[in-house]
């Protein structure tokens, strides 16, 4: 990509590196947390990087990275993606600066119910917080939201079971809710955290899709559609 033209070439083997290493380790993963998963939020997040003046190294790794063991899957324990990120770029002798970069990006990437507060705010992580936001909305967001659903065997729906907004991060994590709950919960509140002009561009027409599905599912819910 024209991003990685400057580039040199050390550089651009620990971005290749990184990539395998995280394909293997997300060989097994959950559908809407795998590699493809991470693949799309590396593409998004080069994307939206061209707009940016950031450290396009620290992006790529950030968002190869990101989801490295994504807490939900290690009973919430939020220090094991970090520490196999800092273990891995280690390995590979990149330097200290560029570890803590990266590792602080895996660390305070993540949602969370939305009510995580932090000062650690660069533009690196910015754009990596969106790509990954983004692949949670739109067609791609319906079809994980679901999956994952499938895979915790939630309800779609319930409609005596209204959404729980403004939840703690631990209830945000511990919530087994119908699956179209999420979407009110997270997906929809998503467009209006993005960072970047690139990001809400994309954001919004991923929004009003989400919108349409939403409408399309509740009239054939009762059966007037």
């Amino acid at each position: 990509m024209s991003v990685f033209l400057k580039l040199h070439t050390e550089d651009i083997e620990i971005i290749e590196k990184t990539s395998d290493f995280v394909k293997n380790t997300l060989s097994n993963a959950e559908g809407g947390h795998d590699w493809y998963h991470t693949l799309r939020v590396y593409k998004n997040a080069l994307n939206i990087a061209k707009g940016e003046e950031a450290d396009v190294v620290i992006i790529a790794l950030g968002a190869l990275l990101h989801d490295i063991a994504d807490s939900k899957f290690y009973a919430g324990d939020e220090t094991v993606g970090p520490r196999m990120a800092r273990e891995f770029l280690q390995k590979q002798n990149a330097s200290f600066s560029r570890i803590e970069a990266v590792v602080k990006i895996v660390e305070n990437v993540s949602y969370r119910g939305g009510n995580k507060k932090t000062n650690y705010n660069p533009i690196e992580l910015q754009i990596v917080q969106d790509a990954d936001r983004l692949d949670a909305i739109g067609a791609i967001g319906i079809a994980r939201t679901f999956n994952y659903g499938g895979f915790k065997n939630r309800k779609l729906y319930d409609p005596a079971i209204e959404p729980k907004m403004d939840m703690t991060a631990e209830e945000y994590k511990k919530s087994d809710a119908p699956t179209i709950n999420h979407f009110y919960e997270k997906l929809l509140l998503l467009k209006d955290t993005m960072h970047t002009k690139t990001a809400l561009e994309i954001a919004e027409k991923r929004h009003n899709y989400m919108q349409d599905f939403l409408d399309q599912f509740y009239a054939e819910w009762e059966g007037s559609s």
